[in-house]
């Protein structure tokens, strides 16, 4: 096993070093998007399409071939019996965990929300309304998926959002697994509809005869639902395109091995999922490879893990400390934990492009996915470049205010009428002008 890792082991001091870190890049991208010309992106376009058109029709269509679920079977729309049943059944103490898991989410959106009120200041302001619709998407793997409900509705809620509506492949016995169910039901979400993929997208962007449409889609999803995600775009808002999950660690040699092997695994296990390691201390590298064989032997998923280690994983030994912060705000990604003891911190301040930063050795992802209450919703693929993780923040939108008096109008008036001539638009400038009491107005000179 330990030869076949060793692989993953790459030094900065190999030519090829530099190459290896871009194929990890390209692999990542590759894994989320499909290309205009990939024959996966015309069966895409054709899911969506039907669902526009046919709607209903379409979507116990591909709920048959993709999920394998048919009527009388299937429902489209989980009751609010079903809802209730679900919470009911749940393990008590498992619904103490996640009810307090709620709590910490709820109690950081709320200290970090930008509010909804109007700031007015002199004669201009902004105007902060919460988004009225919002769909949810939930994967249905293998494994329920209760985290992402949370993370994903009680930011809405926080924000004020009033309509939620959840979508769930029907991979559980022909539904949705009860646990999510479950929390939907404690979060007072009671429309939730028993589709997945890109159907569930197009679903709840154009509508169906049952299915309003909303104003934002947000949550993750295989490579389908992102795609779908891009093409509704402008349609209706969305959060982000999310490839496979990642991990990037940057550590020194006051790092520990064990911890650095579990937080790799950790991601790994997703499959695919990146796991890497960015660090200056040789001998750190080789204890990781050490520790990795040791603690796959004990995992359930050890076979899919160490593909996923071979295929997107990486321990890269640089020449100093300061190479492995540059490349790791280069590669920006969507966890960054960063174990270099009493440094952590004065590095976590450098870094500018990451979805999530994990600051110490006792900061795993984890923490970040259940418990803290930043929302584990966030950017991959160095899309932390650009996009943010999913708040509160995510789920209002603002308008901006002007308030004009005739005074300041006057004050203002040439200046305004001589840009809008400029861009030829002859109409602007007249509607100053009538307000200075020219009738008919007149042309400036």
């Amino acid at each position: 096993m330990t030869e076949r890792l060793e692989k993953i082991l790459i030094s900065s001091s190999s030519s090829q070093w530099h190459q290896r870190i871009r194929d990890l890049h390209r692999k990542l991208f590759e894994a989320t998007y499909f290309d205009a010309s990939d024959e996966r992106n015309k069966q895409l376009m054709n899911i969506i399409r039907a669902v526009r058109e046919r709607k209903e029709q379409a979507l116990q269509e591909f709920t048959q071939k993709f999920d394998g679920v048919s009527k009388p079977e299937w429902q489209l729309r989980v009751s609010r019996e079903k809802l209730s049943a679900a919470h009911d059944s749940i393990d008590k103490e498992l619904l103490a965990s996640i009810r307090r898991s709620i709590g910490n989410v709820r109690k950081y959106q709320e200290k970090i929300f930008v509010s909804k009120k109007s700031v007015l200041s002199g004669s201009t302001g902004i105007k902060y309304t919460p988004i009225k619709r919002v769909g949810v998407c939930v994967p249905g793997a293998s494994a329920p998926l209760p985290s992402t409900v949370v993370m994903t509705a009680v930011p809405a809620r926080v924000a004020g959002v009033e309509e939620i509506a959840v979508v769930s492949p029907p991979r559980y016995k022909g539904g949705i697994h009860p646990v999510i169910l479950a929390v939907c039901y404690e979060l007072k979400i009671d429309e939730v509809y028993a589709i997945g993929g890109a159907q569930a997208v197009a679903a709840l962007a154009y509508g169906t005869e049952s299915i309003r449409p909303v104003d934002k889609i947000v949550g993750p999803g295989n490579a389908w639902v992102q795609m779908a995600k891009r093409e509704v775009f402008g349609v209706v808002d969305i959060d982000s395109i999310a490839g496979p999950s990642e991990v990037l660690i940057v550590a020194n040699d006051s790092a520990r091995a064990a911890f650095v092997a579990a937080d790799m695994l950790s991601q790994a296990e997703h499959a695919p999922g990146a796991a890497l390691l960015f660090t200056d201390s040789e001998k750190l590298a080789k204890d990781v490879l050490i520790e990795l064989e040791k603690q796959l032997a004990g995992l359930e998923r050890r076979q899919e893990t160490t593909k996923c280690l071979l295929d997107f994983g990486g321990i890269v030994v640089f020449e100093s400390l300061e190479d492995c912060i540059k490349q790791a705000d280069f590669f920006a990604a969507e966890h960054l934990e960063i174990q270099c003891g009493k440094d952590s911190r004065k590095i976590a301040e450098r870094i500018e492009n990451a979805g999530a930063i994990f600051i110490g050795d006792f900061s795993p992802v984890a923490v970040g996915d259940y418990w803290a209450g930043p929302s584990h919703t966030l950017p991959t693929g160095t899309t932390a470049r650009f996009f943010s993780a999913l708040s509160s923040n995510d789920f209002v939108k603002s308008t901006s205010i002007i308030e004009y008096g005739e005074k300041q109008l006057a004050e203002s008036a040439s200046d305004i009428i001589r840009l809008s001539q400029t861009e030829g638009l002859d109409a602007h400038a007249k509607s100053i002008q009538i307000r200075q009491g020219k009738f008919p107005p007149e042309k400036s000179s």
